[in-house]
């Protein structure tokens, strides 16, 4: 007979205690904590379950070549990193209304019509609401097939019956196992159920998608091992602040991380960019101080974005410090940078950064246009229109070299750009570019400030 058990878990990060608490030693949030019962079997004589299997050297494992299935979408196929690989779980999260139902709708359609039998299963949303999607969307192949349930037990059973090449769950929060005795959404069925749809994905050797929710800091709801069973995570940017929607690789293991993809939203759903750096600095201005352009890499994909920065008399104690679309405290290094080595006072300023576009940069070539638009704001000084940067900016002031360098240029050079600030290294060729090497934020300085 099996035994019945009570435990308290963290809905925020899967945590668990003998009993209720207040406050999450784990993550820190409050009253998330509930009680879930458990059904624990008795132990046979040994603590272990052997399987058939034994171990095999792995110069005698025969590897399979890697299969990707195009899902008619080729942003979504480059965060993918090719597109799908059979057997394969995806996980797409992003805030409510940024588009996660459309894009899957939309790759599943184009798999149908590639003649790919896809299986939808919707619990947030009714039958009707779905084909009302997908006539706005356009016309769908009989290939693509839709179930409206949350019991993972009668979804096996539709999956047992139609066999379907593709199966997306739209979403992981509203699915429930019968045999754990908590509510939907939980820690304890979203591990439960993720963990039954990737043994059958792994087995029968078809990719699941799942469409998870974001919390109100930017994570997937639900325990963070759900993460880590996935073998691949994208998180959707973007919403009705933005016109572009922004979908990013935070881990892949078929593929780079970090990848980005870039769509605009309108009445046939999502459409793809082609040229996110000609439109990110489509809006840029003519005459106005503070602006600088960054040549940046996101994954495989050069990108040109630009970098404002706002600085201002401060009436503070502490004056402002504010940063959208940067890290932080790296934005904070480079603003005491520019104050130890450069003489740059911004002790009693307020300083405000801005990537423009809503798209988020985490590298360290950021450094380098990012201290050239906060010193063209303090000092009132237009950046020449014509010249972008990149470098890593060192705590001593240096300027170090980056990656991807010949990546940068031709991007660079594709749009227009003339002169390109970069860090010296003696090697840097470009068909059309003039390249500025500088060793130090001083010669960075240098340049910005001369007649060009």
């Amino acid at each position: 007979m099996s035994k019945t058990a009570a435990v308290w878990r963290c809905n925020s990060c899967g945590a668990t205690a003998p009993r209720w608490i207040g406050r999450c030693a784990e993550c820190g949030e409050f009253d998330t904590y509930t009680e879930e019962t458990t059904h624990r079997e008795p132990r046979s004589g040994s603590r272990w379950v052997f399987s058939s299997e034994v171990p095999k050297p792995l110069s005698e494992i025969q590897s399979t070549p890697g299969e990707r299935w195009s899902t008619g979408i080729n942003e979504l196929d480059r965060v993918l990193g090719g597109g799908l690989v059979p057997g394969s779980l995806i996980l797409l999260g992003g805030e409510p209304g940024v588009g996660k139902s459309t894009l899957t709708l939309q790759a599943a359609g184009s798999l149908a019509a590639s003649g790919k039998t896809v299986l939808v299963v919707t619990g947030e949303e009714s039958p009707e609401q779905v084909k009302l999607r997908a006539d706005r969307l356009g016309g769908f192949s009989d290939k693509l097939f839709l179930l409206a349930e949350i019991s993972l037990e009668r979804i096996e059973a539709a999956v047992a019956t139609l066999r379907p090449d593709v199966l997306v769950v739209d979403s992981i929060q509203t699915l429930f196992h019968p045999a754990v005795e908590s509510a939907p959404g939980s820690v304890s069925q979203v591990r439960e159920c993720a963990a039954q749809l990737l043994r059958w994905g792994k087995t029968a050797g078809v990719p699941v998608l799942l469409i998870g929710h974001v919390t109100k800091d930017g994570t997937i709801a639900g325990p963070r091992v759900l993460e880590h069973m996935v073998d691949t995570v994208l998180y959707f940017d973007g919403g009705d602040q933005h016109t572009y929607r922004l979908v990013r690789t935070v881990k892949n293991r078929y593929g780079p991380s970090n990848e980005l993809a870039v769509f605009s939203m309108g009445k046939t759903g999502l459409t793809e960019v082609a040229n996110p750096s000609e439109l990110f600095l489509s809006q840029r201005s003519d005459a106005v101080s503070g602006s600088a352009v960054a040549a940046v890499v996101e994954g495989t994909r050069p990108l040109m974005v630009e970098l404002q920065a706002l600085v201002t008399p401060s009436y503070l104690t502490n004056p402002r410090r504010l940063t959208t679309g940067v890290e932080h405290n790296r934005a904070m290094i480079t603003l005491a940078v520019l104050e130890k080595r450069a003489g740059i006072r911004l002790a009693e300023a307020d300083v405000y950064i801005n990537v423009v576009g809503g798209v988020k940069i985490f590298e360290p070539a950021l450094d380098l246009p990012l201290a050239m638009a906060v010193v063209s704001a303090a000092e009132d000084r237009l950046v020449p229109r014509d010249i972008c940067a990149f470098g890593e900016i060192g705590l001593t002031g240096e300027v170090r070299p980056v990656g991807r360098v010949s990546e940068r240029l031709k991007e660079a050079a594709k749009l227009g750009f003339k002169q390109a600030l970069v860090p010296k290294s003696g090697s840097i060729e470009a068909d059309g570019l003039e390249i500025i090497e500088v060793a130090n934020i001083g010669e960075a300085l240098t340049v910005l400030r001369s007649e060009r």
